[in-house]
This record gives structure tokens, C-alpha cells and sequence, in this order.
């Protein structure tokens, strides 16, 4: 054939010229170039990977230039890129030519669109889509389904409830619903949340046929609060009260459980209507109290551990689930304690003793001061009624004066059994706090643990020979006991005491003259001036034996002055001589020191 152009016939019969093979190819490339079948912006074309980067791949499909995408987008599900040059990949062309004369390529977006007409046909067919959670992005997490195709979950669907660490799922396979997709934005949203919710709803329809009261199941611990932990049985949430976790005592239900344990309970109520369940865990376990009776009889020695403590006493645990009561009256013999926190303190372990068991109510008395002897067991072996004991004031009231015996053992000297002959209104006008007392034991009840004493007891009742003894005007010397705004109260002989008015005083003088009160424990000269046998008093006077106490040369001896006015009743009832009314108001005497001077006179 020559080179010669050729004719040939048009439809109309008319001969038209025909270019070369060389201008046909070249026409034909330029055209092909101009046409872009290397593939047109919006379209998906083959490409073969050139080279892998640090950051990008490039990836020649055709053209005149390389496209390049990012190594983030052959990323897997776990974050690795294998790819390599050689390789064909399906690329989307985004733009022919950027500002650098390359081709902009996208292989997430070719992946999306390989794949979007299967995910449309799941969404519409209402199926579940399989993918694995990549990578936590803004808002939730990035979800890598069929071909590498990225789609975003949101944190509000990826579980039924809130999650707060949401990096412990990557990595994670799950089925997910589409629930929002746009094919031209190439945005895909998924959720877990409603196939898992759909799941739940089945559950909870299977969980419901079978659920009733006394049945025991297996759950999943979902919640935990201050009062309790929701149990997930199968669809439904069930409470476990703290007061139902345990036999024992539970602070907080985190001490017991986590979120995520699986547990056995029984179901405790349902209400069908309301669709509420209360479950318990104790009682798929022996109540540990229907063999508290075999285990803790009375009297028995017991170890265990202060669990709480209130105002009236400690809570001590035997057993997990059983606890004794310490009452604070029974947690020392001698000392009075005013709160159980001073002898005791949570967490400590402590050995007491079974006083009593109720089983019925749940209730065990426990002692701690029994494990010591009983004070009172040891003094009444070692004392009996008319015995002599001696011990220091502890307190004192309006009716008497305790007196500690031996350690935990008080004994009460009644005031009317403090003298023969003095009428004690108030035993704090004789006796203070930490004075020493002698004193007879005149009786001893059992029952009330009491014992009453008496110091006039120490001598015999000096009345039936006291006329005798002491008539009126014989001169006596006596004792001085105590000093009070209206006379002295002298100590006539051991177990009788006397008064001397503040107008029957006379006062002696010292080398310069000036007057000198006696003191305490001082001898002084007086004359019985008046005895009451009536009212079991003795009145004295120093005026009657002014001439042997004054000294020689010196004249009359000085008179006392007046007291304040604050005893001007006693003493307006002195100088009338009735000591009776003084001894009412105050006695001043300190028949402490009897025994003392009775042992001077024995001694004599």
C-alpha cells in the first residue's frame, strides 16, 4: 500500500482523505492526554506505588505526574502500614493537578467508595457492619471497617452506659450499626449502642419469662453507689443492697466488689409491673447467727476486732457477720468510763467475754472488765461487817462522804455517822477530796454492792456517862479542830467534840502585845458551859478560865472581835449560848484527826 492518502466513501458517496498511522497514534495520545483516560477527577483508577516514604506514598497512575497520599491511610486497624513499591492499589483522583503539578489521590476515600454500595445495602437491609476501633479522635472513637474504610463513633454510642476510659477499646472488634452516612462527604457514623441495646431488649424478654422470687442467678456487677451495687442479669438491672451483700459489716460497697464482677445472688422482690428486682448475696451463704448459740455460749473467752463505737459502747466482730456489744458499764471494774473511745479504738483487737447470746435477735453481750477479778468478789473475802478499814475521801455529797476501801470498792459514811455529838448538816464542812478516814464497816448488801460505814462507830456512845464525865463548869482541855467565822470546834476527848462561841473566846497576847488566834491542833483551857442531851451538843467557855490562861501582869485578857457580818445569824445565836443552831449552819470541827488523838491517849 502506498503512502499515498486514500479515498474513502462517505455515506453520501463522497471520498474523504485518511491520515497516517503516525499521525493516527500521535492524534490519538495527544487526544487520549487531553481526554485524561489516565482517569478524571471524582473516579476511582488502579495505581502502582512508586516508592514509601516517610509520611507519604507515591503512586504512579498513569499521568503525566505521581500522586501522593499520606502513610496514615494504609494504616490497619492496628496501626500498620505494610505496603511497598510494586504494589496496586485502587486510588480516588481528588485533583488532576495541584499547585506542585502532582496528582492529589485519596485511598480512604477509594475505599469508602468500593465499599459504600455493601454498606449502603447493610443500612438498608437493617444489618450489623463488623469493624475494628483504631484510634480515639476528637468527640469519640475512629472505627476501621471493610477495606480499610474509616468511620467515626461517637462516645455517646459506644456503650450503654458512659465509659470513661475509652483508649481501653482500641484494638477491639465489635458489630456496629450504621446510623448515619453520606455518600458524597464520605462520612460513615456508627453505633454500638443500638445493636447492643437490641441485644439487651432480647435479653431482657428471655430474663423476664424465667425471673422470680427465691430463684438464684448470675450477674454482672454495672454500677456501684454508697448504698448499693446494680446488678446486670440479663436485660435487666437488679439492686444488692448494702445491707444484703454480707453477713458482716460493709462500709462501702467498693470494699466488696468492682465494676465488671460476676456474682451468684437470689432474687429477694420483683415487681413485675415496675420491673424492679431487689437481689441479695448473704443469703445465698448460712446466716452465720444459727450457730451463734453452739459457738458463743456464755463465759466463754473471745478474740476480735472493734468494728465501731458509739456513745454507750464498742462493736466488736467474732465472726464475719457476728458482733458483740461491749457496754461501757462493762468495761472496767474500777474506773468510771465516760466514753468507750478512752479505753478502745476501731481496728484493734481485743479478747473479751460471752455475758449472754440472743440468737433470736441477733444480739451478743460481751465483758471486758470480767476477764480481771471482781473487786468486789476479793473485798467481800477479804472484809466483814464491824471490821476496821481506812482509805481516802473520793467524794463527797450532801448525805455523805465515799471512802475508797480497795480498788473499785467505795464505801459511804452516812453524815448522820460521822459524830456522837455534833449534828452534820454538810460533810464538806469536816472533810475534803484525798483526806485519810478511818471508819467501821456496819453493813455489806450483796445485791446493790454497797457498803455503809460509820467514824462515830470507831468509839462507844459517850451520852449514857457524859453528865458524869463532863458536868457543867469542869475544866477541860481540848483540842482545837477547826476555826470558823463563829467559834472553835474543839475536840473534848476522842469521839466528843464541843463548840465555843466567838463571844466565849479569849484571846491570849504574844510577846508585843498584839492578840494571837489559837490554830489548829492548839491545846486550850475552857469550862463545859452548857450540855444538850436533847440535841447531843457541848458548849464551852474560855471566859469562865479567863484567870489561869491569861498570863501574870497582864490584866484581863483581850476578848475576840466580832466576826464579819456574813455569820451574823451563827453568831447571834452563840452569844445567846445555844450552840445547837450554830452547829446547823456550819461545824467547823476536823474529826479526822480523832483517831489520832486517841491513839495519843492509849499511848498515855
Amino acid at each position: 500500500m502506498s503512502n499515498q492518502t486514500t479515498s474513502t466513501l462517505s455515506s453520501a458517496g463522497k471520498t474523504e482523505p485518511t491520515a497516517s498511522p503516525s499521525e493516527n497514534f500521535a492524534s490519538l495520545f495527544e487526544a487520549s492526554i487531553q481526554a485524561g483516560d489516565f482517569g478524571k477527577e471524582g473516579e476511582i483508577v488502579k495505581g502502582t506505588i512508586v516508592a514509601v516514604q516517610r509520611d507519604n506514598v507515591v503512586i504512579d497512575i498513569g499521568g503525566k505526574s505521581e500522586g501522593i497520599i499520606a502513610l496514615s491511610e494504609f494504616a490497619d486497624a492496628q496501626g500498620q502500614t505494610t505496603v511497598k513499591a510494586g504494589d496496586q492499589v485502587d486510588v480516588y483522583i481528588e485533583s488532576r493537578e495541584n499547585d506542585d503539578g502532582l496528582v492529589t489521590l485519596s485511598k480512604e476515600k477509594a475505599d469508602k467508595m468500593k465499599v459504600w454500595d455493601e454498606i449502603s445495602a447493610a443500612c438498608e437491609r437493617d444489618e450489623l457492619i463488623e469493624g475494628t476501633i483504631s484510634q480515639r479522635v476528637k468527640g469519640g472513637l475512629s472505627v476501621t471497617i471493610r477495606g480499610g474504610v474509616k468511620a467515626f463513633l461517637p462516645g455517646s454510642q459506644v456503650d450503654l452506659r458512659p465509659i470513661r476510659n475509652l483508649d481501653k477499646l482500641i484494638g477491639q472488634t465489635y458489630q456496629f450499626k450504621v446510623i448515619k452516612f453520606n455518600k458524597k462527604r464520605g462520612n460513615i457514623v456508627l453505633s454500638r449502642r443500638v445493636p447492643l441495646e437490641k441485644e439487651r431488649d432480647e435479653q431482657k424478654t428471655k430474663t423476664l419469662e424465667t425471673l422470680e422470687e427465691g430463684k438464684v442467678v448470675r450477674g454482672v456487677i454495672k454500677n456501684i453507689t454508697e448504698y448499693g451495687a446494680f446488678v446486670d442479669l440479663g436485660g435487666i438491672d437488679g439492686l444488692l443492697h448494702i445491707t444484703d451483700m454480707s453477713w458482716g459489716r460493709v462500709n462501702h460497697p467498693s470494699e466488696l466488689f468492682q465494676m465488671g464482677d460476676e456474682v451468684t445472688v437470689r432474687v429477694l422482690k420483683y415487681n413485675a409491673e415496675t420491673e424492679r428486682v431487689s437481689l441479695g448475696l448473704k443469703q445465698t451463704q448460712e446466716d452465720p447467727w444459727s450457730h451463734a448459740e453452739e459457738a458463743f455460749p456464755p463465759g466463754k473467752k473471745v478474740h476480735g476486732k472493734v468494728q465501731s463505737i458509739t456513745d454507750y459502747g464498742a462493736f466488736v466482730e467474732l465472726e464475719p457477720g457476728v458482733e458483740g456489744l461491749i457496754h461501757v458499764s462493762e468495761m472496767s471494774w474500777t474506773k468510771k468510763v465516760k466514753h468507750p473511745s478512752k479505753v478502745l479504738e476501731i481496728g484493734q483487737e481485743v479478747e473479751c467475754q460471752v455475758l449472754e447470746v440472743d440468737a433470736k435477735s441477733k444480739r451478743i453481750s460481751l465483758g471486758l472488765k470480767q476477764l480481771e477479778p471482781d473487786p468486789w468478789t476479793l473485798f467481800t473475802e477479804k472484809y466483814k461487817p464491824g471490821d476496821k478499814i481506812g482509805g481516802k475521801v473520793r467524794s463527797i455529797t450532801d448525805y455523805g462522804v465515799f471512802v475508797g476501801i480497795e480498788e473499785g470498792v467505795d464505801g459511804m459514811v452516812h453524815k448522820s455517822d460521822i459524830s456522837w455529838t455534833a449534828k452534820i448538816n454538810n460533810p464538806s464542812d469536816l472533810y475534803k477530796k484525798g483526806d485519810e478516814v478511818e471508819a467501821i464497816i456496819l453493813s455489806i448488801n450483796h445485791d446493790e454492792k454497797k457498803v455503809s460505814l460509820g467514824v462515830k462507830q470507831l468509839w462507844d456512845d459517850p451520852w449514857p456517862t457524859i453528865f458524869n464525865e463532863f458536868p457543867p463548869g469542869k475544866l477541860v482541855h481540848a483540842k482545837v479542830m477547826s476555826i470558823v467565822d463563829y467559834g472553835i470546834f474543839v475536840q473534848v476527848r476522842p469521839g466528843i467534840e464541843g463548840h465555843v462561841p466567838q463571844n466565849e473566846i479569849v484571846l491570849s497576847r504574844d510577846e508585843s502585845g498584839a492578840e494571837v488566834l489559837p490554830h489548829e491542833g492548839d491545846t486550850i483551857e475552857a469550862e463545859i458551859a452548857n450540855i444538850d442531851s436533847q440535841e447531843r451538843r457541848i458548849t464551852l467557855s474560855m471566859k469562865r478560865g479567863e484567870a489561869a490562861a491569861a498570863p501574870s501582869g497582864e490584866g484581863k485578857p483581850a476578848r475576840a472581835s466580832k466576826a464579819p457580818g456574813k455569820k451574823a445569824a451563827a453568831q447571834e445565836a452563840a452569844a445567846g449560848g445555844t450552840i445547837g443552831e450554830l452547829i446547823k449552819q456550819k461545824l467547823g470541827a476536823k474529826l479526822a484527826a480523832i483517831s489520832e488523838t486517841k491513839d495519843d491517849d492509849e499511848d498515855e
